[in-house]
């Protein structure tokens, strides 16, 4: 069976062209999402659309971006039907994953994408690198100081409880115990049974 997916971005849209070149390509079925961006992770017709599909259907859209909310989540989408024996087609591209041309042309875009993905975590850890070697911080803001923690020590070894001190300083004591791993295995019996009620 051949099972249609219309999706219009704004209500004012219409989805005719889409639905008229959806039942030319023989759909049966066709769901359609309206109002919808492409964006949006709800999409309730495509999650109605996917359910009905069955082993051996094909799922038709008018345009790639009809489905995917970006590369990556369309071929997360297509991968997971071809792994139900389902078959994909995007009639604007001549996109057919039943056919073998079909497969392998999908198979590339997603290497594209992936390679893409690549290049921009390779360009990300080479500006860090960069920014390291002229002296720049790189990552988030520590959440203490070396003074504080050098007061948070002081207080401890005083007697004041972890727990208080935490407070006092506005963290938690999961990261106090991170930065003075001393202040961890030195706790009370009593520190450690009032910090099971947080």
């Amino acid at each position: 069976m051949f099972i249609g997916y219309a999706r219009v971005s704004t209500t004012d849209q219409n989805p005719a062209l889409q639905l008229e070149a959806l039942k030319s390509a023989g759909c049966e079925r066709i769901f359609t999402d309206e109002g919808i961006s492409g964006g949006a992770i709800k999409r309730p017709a495509l999650d109605k659309a996917l359910a009905a599909l069955k082993s051996g259907d094909v799922l038709i859209v008018w345009k790639l971006d009809r489905l995917g909310r970006s590369l990556s989540h369309l071929i997360q989408i297509t991968k997971q039907l071809g792994e139900r024996d389902i078959g994909f087609r995007s009639l604007s591209e001549s996109i057919d994953t039943t056919s073998a041309s079909g497969r392998l042309l999908f198979h590339i875009i997603g290497a594209l994408a992936e390679f893409e993905r690549a290049l921009i975590t390779e360009r990300t850890r080479a500006g860090m690198a960069s920014a390291k070697r002229r002296g720049a911080k790189v990552g988030r803001k520590p959440k203490l100081s070396p003074d504080q923690i050098d007061h948070i020590k002081k207080l401890i070894d005083a007697g004041e409880s972890p727990r208080n001190v935490a407070k006092s300083m506005g963290i938690s004591t999961a990261t106090l115990y991170r930065k003075i791993p001393a202040a961890a295995s030195n706790r009370t019996t009593l520190d450690l049974f009032t910090n099971t009620g947080q």
